[in-house]
This record gives structure tokens, C-alpha cells and sequence, in this order.
């Protein structure tokens, strides 16, 4: 079992401390085609009463994003964007309590949602598609997760796969790290994402979740996104996404165990309880210290 490093992380209105346990990061997709949740929350009433749900079930983070970025989607125009997230965030502002994160990698976006209170920027490119995000993300000190993906949510399950996974990421990841520092960006903002499920085969994601620690060594913290994907419902003999809880629990307990400091996840009140055991196997004094605050 790996022991995580502990860091803190800067956002405009708060600091951030990781590693002492596990932060669980909500899904909240107000789009027509996520792979998994699309289409039930386009009405922006219906998803700010989802976003406070999340906060209610135990996350620490909301991520709100408003276009899809499942194998095979099509991309949709910052204004679409804008139209389907703007309404939710103004409907959250003084009502949620957890710091939001906002999925894109759009920097007209980002700017809008920043107004709005937004204070994570979670970029699934790497800043490969708007190395300006940096930029923002430095002014307005919003801290920025930087993902790991081969190619485009379009091709990225039809190109072919890299030959060493594990370089292939690593690489990607220290680039994209670069474009940031050199714009300024502190290292106290930044969150490394291997990006499970983004232009991995099904044995390279099991692969990433087994070698985790090794992404350790890049020096900051680690996020995962593991849940309900595909790979987890092929091993299960394909299963749908919403029968997949108890795979993703199993990899969220991988992922822990391997040192992720924050897990992303669609089944939140779940996977909250599947941390806290986690941390405590991982951390004994964690469970103790959980008991003595009630």
C-alpha cells in the first residue's frame, strides 16, 4: 500500500489539504450526451438541486461540465457551453458550501464560470487545446487539473494505443505541466489526472490503476476518474453504466491504495463510505479521528 504524499491546494477563496484523506469530487453533467448521466439534469433547477445533493451526500468538490466527453462525442461551441452551465452556477451562488470545479477546456468558459464563483478548473486536454487556460488559471488563482488524454474525445478509442502506456502518460503529463509553470502557474494549483479511460485500452487502464504510485515521483497530487467507465463494465460482462457501483468501488479502493488524493465519481453518497474505509485501512488514526470529532 502506498503511502501519498500530503500537499496543500490553493484555490481563490481556500486552501485545500490532501492526503489526510480522501476527497471525493461529485459529477454533475448538465449535458444531452454524457455517457453516463446525459440528459438528466439539462433543466438548471433540476441540476442545482442535484449540485446541492452532492454537497449533502458528502463530496468536497462539484464538477459541473457542459459538454461530453465520452468516446466518440462531438465537441459543442463555448456559447452552448456557457447556455447550459451559467444558469446552474448562478442558481449555486451563496447556497453551496464545497468549491466548484468547472469541466472544460474552453478558456471563454472558464472566465464566465470564474465570475460565477468557480475556483477549479479541470481541463481534460492538458492544455493541449487552450494552453491560454494556463493563464487564467495563474491570474485568477484558480487551481487546475491537468488530464491525460491520447488524441480527442472523437478518435481517441480508435487510434491506435500507445505502446507503453505508462511513458506515454508520464510524458503527456510533464508537458503539460510545463506550458503551465512557464506561464506562471504555481505548483501549490496544480492536480495531475493519468486520465483513465481517455485513449487507453482496457488492459492499459488497469495497467495506470496498478502503477499509480509511480505518477507519485512528478511531485503533485494525484486525481482519478475511474467511475462507471467502460472498462470497469466489460470486465463485469458488460454490465450498464448505472450496475457499475460495484466495480467503480473497487476501483476507487485501487486508486486510494495507490495514492490518489481526490476520486472522482457519479455514485457520490457510495463512494464517500467507500473512502472512509479505504483511508482507514490505509490509516488507522483516520477512522480514529473521524469518531472523535461526532
Amino acid at each position: 500500500m502506498f503511502k501519498r504524499r500530503r500537499f496543500r491546494l490553493r484555490l481563490p477563496s481556500r486552501t485545500l489539504t490532501l492526503g489526510e484523506r480522501t476527497l471525493v469530487m461529485g459529477i454533475l453533467n448538465v449535458t444531452p450526451d454524457s455517457f453516463s448521466d446525459g440528459g438528466l439534469f439539462n433543466d438548471p433547477d433540476a441540476a442545482a438541486e442535484r449540485a446541492l445533493e452532492i454537497e449533502r451526500q458528502g463530496a468536497d468538490i462539484l464538477d459541473i461540465g457542459g459538454e461530453s466527453t465520452r468516446p466518440g462525442s462531438e465537441g459543442v461551441s463555448a456559447s452552448e457551453e456557457m447556455r447550459r452551465v451559467l444558469p446552474v452556477l448562478e442558481k449555486l451562488r451563496g447556497r453551496l458550501k464545497i468549491p466548484i470545479s468547472i469541466d472544460t477546456s474552453k478558456s471563454e468558459v472558464v472566465e464566465a464560470a470564474a465570475y460565477q464563483g468557480a475556483e477549479i478548473i479541470n481541463d481534460v486536454t492538458g492544455l493541449r487545446a487552450d494552453p491560454r487556460l494556463a493563464e487564467i488559471a495563474r491570474k485568477a488563482k484558480m487551481s487546475i487539473i491537468l488530464m491525460h488524454m491520447r488524441g480527442d474525445p472523437r478518435t481517441m478509442q480508435k487510434e491506435p494505443f500507445a505502446p507503453e502506456v505508462m511513458r506515454d502518460v508520464r510524458d503527456g503529463l510533464r508537458k503539460s505541466v510545463a506550458v503551465a509553470r512557464r506561464v506562471g502557474v504555481p505548483k501549490s494549483q496544480i492536480v495531475l489526472d493519468p486520465g483513465i479511460g481517455f485513449g487507453k485500452s482496457l488492459e492499459q487502464n488497469f495497467e495506470l490503476l496498478g502503477r499509480l504510485p509511480e505518477f507519485a515521483r512528478l511531485g503533485f497530487p494525484l486525481l482519478l476518474g475511474p467511475s462507471r467507465k467502460n472498462f470497469v463494465g466489460k470486465v463485469l460482462g458488460g454490465v450498464p453504466q448505472n450496475e457499475r457501483v460495484w466495480g467503480t468501488a473497487a476501483t476507487i479502493v485501487a486508486s486510494i491504495f495507490g495514492g490518489a488524493h481526490i476520486v472522482r465519481v457519479h455514485d457520490v453518497a457510495e463512494m464517500v463510505q467507500v473512502a472512509r474505509i479505504a483511508d482507514a485501512v490505509a490509516n488507522p488514526r483516520t477512522a480514529t479521528a473521524r469518531i472523535e470529532k461526532k
